[in-house]
């Protein structure tokens, strides 16, 4: 080393570049890899390489942030439109199974959901909201009735396609494959019938049955006018 390479006064290392995109991303990495409860300032700046008090310069805290992260999420929700009340159930029908998807990649999202106030309600979460509602509209539920019944299609999507994840967590927690699980004490035939079928499948067909179960109803209710 040479006498000016000795004198020269060191660099400080330099902070890993940050911003709220950047922030949010290795969240909702750290989530679906750890679930809610590893989340924290601390353990995201660590594992961004910087210190805890560099992320508050672009997020105010872990509420604001839990609220970009479930809105973030909700970019990855497909709702499509309908131009006529022959298309709504179909449309919701799709909406319906977008939203399982995306619950079971993200299975920390539905114990979070309660937590996003209005005021951290992002441009993803609204407009998935408004055209959702836009479809009971179309499909001629009076303006009172649109809102309860959208949700309570969504009531039975985040309840069935949590516990669904629910289940999946433990099966990785267990080192069981979903072969390997106990079925529980169903009758004789059920078992047979089911042998060498696809348990994801299954798992598909189970929560599309009860999805248009629901939605019969909502369609019953729209013929008594």
């Amino acid at each position: 080393m040479s006498a000016d390479e000795r004198t020269r006064p060191r660099r400080k290392e330099q902070q890993p570049a940050l911003s709220r995109p950047a922030i949010v991303a290795a969240a909702i990495r750290l989530l679906d890899a750890e679930g809610i409860e590893a989340l924290s300032m601390r353990r995201l700046g660590t594992g961004m390489g910087a210190a805890a008090t560099s992320l508050y310069r672009h997020v105010a805290g872990k509420d604001e942030l839990i609220g970009l992260v479930v809105d973030e999420v909700h970019g990855e929700l497909e709702v499509p439109g309908a131009t006529g009340p022959a298309e709504w159930r179909d449309a919701v029908s799709r909406s319906g199974h977008s939203l399982r998807a995306m619950a079971l990649r993200h299975p920390w999202l539905a114990s979070v959901l309660g937590q996003v106030g209005p005021a951290h309600l992002g441009p993803n979460l609204t407009r998935t909201a408004e055209r959702m509602l836009a479809l009971f509209r179309t499909a001629g539920f009076p303006a009172a009735e649109a809102d309860p019944a959208m949700k309570a299609v969504l009531s039975y999507v985040v309840g069935a396609s949590t516990g669904e994840a629910a289940q999946l967590s433990l099966l990785a927690r267990s080192g069981r494959s979903e072969q390997e699980r106990p079925q529980g004490p169903h009758r004789a035939g059920e078992r047979v019938a089911q042998e060498g079928r696809d348990p994801r499948k299954l798992r598909e067909e189970t929560f599309d049955y009860g999805l248009q179960r629901v939605l019969d109803g909502l369609e019953m209710r729209l013929s008594l006018g």
